[in-house]
């Protein structure tokens, strides 16, 4: 394996860093949103990005690096440019490879002011990786290496903070474009794991045998619910579990079994509404379609019939609801706007004419025997799918599948200060959950640890988490006892009381988005407890146990904030003439016995089609995360009883 000075050592680094790194000097500017282009999908669920922006480097040297690429209006310099790598240049990758996945501290201070140009890397997760590893190196303003994200403290500027969460927010639009539903989340999450090198495990086979000390590991249940764990380099058997837990699912709508759908000469989709959603938001959207599709098909090696799984996300906007014009609304109906979502959230796929040749190719290729099934699809959805995954409509047995928004996730306000997206409640969640457990893996603390570091990913939260697959299934218990059996004196049998001693050492993290305070509608929020965007991790808490928060693990999770970069902490409460929703942390608190805070980053709209969040507040996050996993142990044990 090179190492990284052979990549990075002295002034070799001018060819490989980015020729736009001496334009961001501290002079006031402010970040400008990334250029995002479209994302073309596979038939196995992959994307691959385009990036029309260039790296938001650090302040290096302009000797070093030569003349900077003009602004936008200004005339082009004459002088000759430093030549960089070309993108098809191998070297560009693995020395990228090499510095995302070598501890901070060993990296030369020569990369401290240089970062990589983002074009260079054909890897758009790379690229991301690249642009926040060359945050955490910037100096603060101290002149120290920060090893996180610079400024992120409590007393910090706002400015600095906002200014220096742009790579990971970059990062993050990324992973939210991609995760169009659970099953595509967690094949995200699960691909960026296996990059970092954690060990897939069978869930059906037992672990014991096959988890070492200081090793990192992951499984999944339904492809829709993910567990990644860590393990201490100094953990046995009995001792605790440090958990982030979170949900993968969001409110969308879902295709029925029989999607086949049409009224005045338009060809629809049958859908229904998943979970609790804001309907109105998606009229007038343009809407993908992403998934599960099962595919009959022939085993070429036994001759046998088998029936695979396939992801699918189709980019373009196949479907769309349209609003009725207000020429022909009454003003009651203008004024309430009622949604039927039986009647009214029915998308149209196209006009009938134009697709019915599709229609009759396909009836006229069905058997007599041909089920019921097939029959209620709609030939032109099976014919997409198929196109997509490379099959024929014949061979889909059956799918799970919803609609997406096609705008991509943004950066947005007059200092790009907000991210604009789907599905932040909860993918803003994961995204964070999954970085802090993958930073923390590679980090050093690891050697000392003698606990495990976990994150845990479920299905089904916004309707109720009862399934398999859901915060009330038995996966989290589940996973706390095959863990520390496998660590056991009979690895093949769970220790009653090893299990129990792990369950009274642990703590879980229940986080979920919380409320911002909406500034049009501010006499919604308690007036002592109004979370604001940008404005740090919330600790929710409610005294009829919607919430998990009682004094203790709220005092843990403030004890957490003050460690490390002191990340600001606010606190919500309902309005007492209010209902108050709920989260996975009461469900996994009593099913397992474990001690659970609720908390959450603040954010606008939740269950909109569309959401915002503060991008500082994702970097709050990964702080508050990365604390959890480093001074649990030392918080707890200052604890008495």
């Amino acid at each position: 394996r090179p190492s990284v000075e052979r990549f990075f050592s002295g002034r070799k680094v001018a060819g490989l860093i980015s020729v736009r790194a001496a334009q961001r000097q501290r002079n006031g500017n402010q970040p400008q949103p990334t250029q995002r282009g479209t994302m073309a999908t596979t038939s196995a669920g992959t994307t691959n990005g385009t990036n029309g922006g260039d790296a938001n480097g650090g302040t290096a040297s302009p000797a070093d690096l030569g003349p900077t690429k003009p602004e936008r209006g200004e005339e082009p310099s004459s002088a000759k440019k430093p030549r960089l790598l070309e993108p098809d240049d191998g070297r560009v990758e693995r020395a990228a490879k090499v510095l995302v996945s070598t501890p901070i501290a060993t990296v030369p201070q020569a990369m401290a002011s240089a970062a990589f140009t983002a074009a260079e890397c054909k890897d758009r997760a790379l690229q991301m990786r690249v642009r926040r590893l060359h945050a955490k190196l910037q100096p603060n303003k101290a002149g120290v290496a920060s090893g996180g994200s610079a400024g992120a403290t409590g007393g910090g500027d706002v400015g600095d903070l906002v200014a220096d969460s742009v790579p990971l927010a970059e990062q993050a639009l990324e992973f939210f474009d991609r995760s169009t539903d659970p099953f595509l989340a967690v094949k995200t999450c699960s691909e960026r794991l296996d990059e970092a090198g954690f060990v897939k495990l069978s869930k059906r086979e037992p672990f014991g045998g096959k988890l070492v000390p200081g090793g990192s590991y992951y499984y999944t249940i339904n492809h829709s619910t993910l567990v990644a764990f860590t393990v201490g380099a100094k953990y046995k058997a009995g001792n605790g579990f440090k958990i982030i837990g979170g949900h993968t699912d969001s409110p969308h709508l879902k295709v029925k079994p029989l999607c086949k759908r049409g009224a005045a000469g338009c060809v629809q989709l049958g859908v229904e509404c998943y979970g609790g959603g804001l309907w109105h938001t998606w009229f007038d959207r343009d809407l993908g379609i992403s998934g599960r599709v099962l595919v009959r098909t022939t085993n070429p090696e036994t001759g046998k019939e088998a029936i695979e799984q396939h992801l699918v996300r189709i980019q373009r906007p196949l479907a769309r609801i349209s609003t009725l014009c207000i020429h022909l609304q009454t003003a009651e109906e203008r004024g309430a706007f009622k949604v039927n979502k039986e009647e009214h959230l029915s998308p149209v796929l196209g006009t009938a004419k134009l697709l019915e040749a599709e229609a009759t190719k396909q009836l006229n290729g069905l058997d007599e025997g041909d089920d019921d099934w097939s029959k209620g699809q709609e030939p032109a959805l099976m014919r997409a799918i198929a196109t997509e995954l490379g099959v024929e409509p014949a061979q889909i047995v059956n799918f799970e599948l919803g609609l997406f928004d096609c705008q991509p996730a943004s950066l947005g306000g007059i200092k790009s200060e907000f991210l604009n997206s789907a599905r932040l409640d909860n993918l803003a969640t994961v995204f964070v959950a999954l970085e802090s457990l993958l930073d923390y893996s590679k980090g050093e603390d690891v050697a000392e640890d003698d606990m495990i570091s976990l994150i845990a990913c479920f299905d089904h939260e916004e309707i109720g988490s009862s399934s398999a697959q859901g915060a009330g299934s038995p996966v989290m218990a589940e996973a706390v006892s095959r863990i520390t059996s496998a660590f056991g004196d009979n690895t093949h049998a769970r220790d009653p009381e090893s299990h129990s001693s792990a369950v009274r050492q642990s703590f879980i993290l229940s986080v979920d988005q919380a409320h911002a305070v909406h500034p049009n509608y501010a006499s919604k929020h308690e007036k002592n407890h109004g979370p604001k965007m940008n404005g740090g991790i919330v600790i929710k808490t409610n005294q009829n146990q919607r919430y998990a928060t009682n004094a203790v693990s709220g005092f843990i999770a403030r004890e957490l904030a003050r460690k490390g970069t002191k990340v600001p902490v606010q606190e919500f409460v309902v309005r007492s003439d209010c209902p108050c929703g709920s989260t996975i942390g009461p469900i996994l608190s009593a099913n397992t016995g474990i001690r659970t805070v609720d908390l959450g980053m603040p954010q606008l709209s939740m269950h909109s089609c569309r959401e915002v969040m503060g991008i500082a507040d994702l970097t709050h996050g990964l702080n508050f995360f990365n604390s959890f996993f480093k001074y649990f142990n030392e918080v707890d044990e200052s604890l008495e009883g």
